[in-house]
């Protein structure tokens, strides 16, 4: 079996980092790979010899497609502080552009890149914070700065996905895809991949999904507590 994985890539290093912490740009790009190709060793199929061992199947890689956006260079004003943050300066652009060159040198990895709207990039109030203040919890001066989250829109990134499902389906490229990601954008693709014989597998890596998306996929399979695991024996 010919397999393509899919990684949605804003969706990945948030779970991420909440499974295993922060890390450095290296260190990222060698654990996503390490995660894609756990999805290689099918865990679904298996026979069984005459000692009655379990033998997984293995499947081929064909590419692991990687959807994100670059950092953005722009300066955007902080109602808190009452100055404006240039995000250029800032050691999560450099982390960004890092983290992309890391994976571009790998092996079997393709970038699909799509952009930010930064003419739409403001800072708003985290929606927690918001609710404690409206109950009188909170008063305005106990906000802090981490309570400001930096709203930026991605553009170009689902299109992306939909198209590579849908040119991998049509072409007879691979028998199956497995897709890491978490909304329901992708049910459309999804569709059409299983019309043309693809196993479309969705990887949420942990999170729950809606109920009626499982009549659009042929399994749910998610490595997330390796990331867990790593990261307590660190």
């Amino acid at each position: 079996m010919k397999t393509a994985i899919l990684v949605d890539g804003g969706y990945y290093r948030k779970l991420a980092r909440h499974y295993a912490g922060e890390k450095s740009p290296e260190e990222r790009a060698k654990e996503l790979e390490l995660y894609c190709r756990k999805h290689l060793r099918n865990r679904d199929v298996y026979t069984l010899d005459e000692k009655k061992q379990k033998h997984y199947q293995h499947s081929d890689l064909y590419r692991i497609f990687y959807y994100d956006c670059e950092p953005v260079a722009k300066k955007v004003y902080h109602p808190l502080l009452r100055q404006t943050i240039d995000f250029s300066k800032q050691p999560t652009f450099k982390w960004m552009n890092d983290f992309l060159s890391c994976l571009k040198e790998k092996r079997k990895f393709a970038l699909r890149l799509g952009f930010l709207a930064a003419e739409e990039a403001t800072y708003t109030l985290d929606n927690k914070i918001l609710k404690k203040l409206f109950r009188n919890e909170i008063n305005i001066e106990d906000i802090k700065e981490s309570d400001f989250l930096i709203s930026m829109r991605q553009k170009g990134v689902d299109m992306k996905i939909g198209l590579d499902i849908a040119s991998l389906a049509y072409k007879k490229q691979v028998d199956q895809i497995i897709l890491i990601a978490g909304d329901s954008d992708f049910v459309p693709a999804a569709k059409l991949a299983r019309r043309e014989g693809i196993d479309f597998i969705l990887d949420p890596m942990g999170n729950n999904i809606n109920p009626n998306l499982f009549e659009h996929i042929d399994g749910l399979r998610s490595n997330y507590k390796t990331l867990k695991k790593a990261n307590s024996t660190e």
